[in-house]
């Protein structure tokens, strides 16, 4: 073997993968986010609404979403040289919870995203995280036309402990979506180095 790649074979040996949950209520932007940031063509499981699914989806507040998840997204992100995250995206609707417990199998953390137009979606899956302990981040999506609160009010809304990050996002934007991972990643490493043994 030549000297070239023996130091890609150590390179290989030495990056960490890891698993990222993208989770939040029915239209909050978790498809966009991973399309934004992924590097590879994102595995989406989008599926025209039908009219069987109109007293179950509520698009009140997002009348022109015409697509909904039904399964996962999937994407990846080379974080650093040696961290690649995988990222999967959680289905919205209540109907398909019975699948998060295998979504959030092996994971890192969690980012819940935040729409302000409907804040009380997002109270599941901090819920859901917490009973699990999987270390999570709020994310607030800062859709146009969306209500604006302060950081302090939402925190208090969202009734989240101070230890938890909760930063803005948009999660059309590559670079906003990039911290946000950063910042889960972090965390959720800073909790696994201070944790008892």
């Amino acid at each position: 073997m030549d000297s070239a790649a023996s130091d890609r074979s150590c390179d290989a040996s030495r990056v960490t993968a890891a698993k990222i949950v993208i989770a939040g209520g029915f239209g909050a932007g978790k498809t966009t986010l991973v399309g934004a940031i992924s590097e590879i063509t994102p595995l989406t499981t989008e599926a025209v609404m039908t009219a069987a699914g109109v007293h179950v989806d509520d698009t009140t507040a997002v009348p022109a979403k015409s697509t909904t998840t039904v399964a996962m997204d999937f994407g990846r992100i080379t974080i650093a040289r040696d961290l690649i995250l995988y990222l999967f995206g959680t289905p919205g609707q209540t109907r398909f919870w019975f699948m998060w417990d295998e979504l959030i199998r092996g994971a890192l953390g969690a980012v819940v995203i935040v729409d302000t137009r409907r804040i009380q979606d997002s109270f599941t899956a901090i819920d859901f995280f917490e009973h699990r302990d999987l270390p999570y981040l709020a994310a607030v999506n800062c859709f146009d036309g969306a209500p604006e609160y302060d950081v302090d009010e939402v925190r208090e809304a969202l009734a989240i402990a101070d230890h938890v990050p909760l930063v803005l996002i948009d999660a059309r934007s590559r670079e906003s979506v990039k911290q946000v991972l950063i910042t889960i990643a972090e965390h959720a490493l800073s909790l696994l180095t201070t944790a008892p043994v």
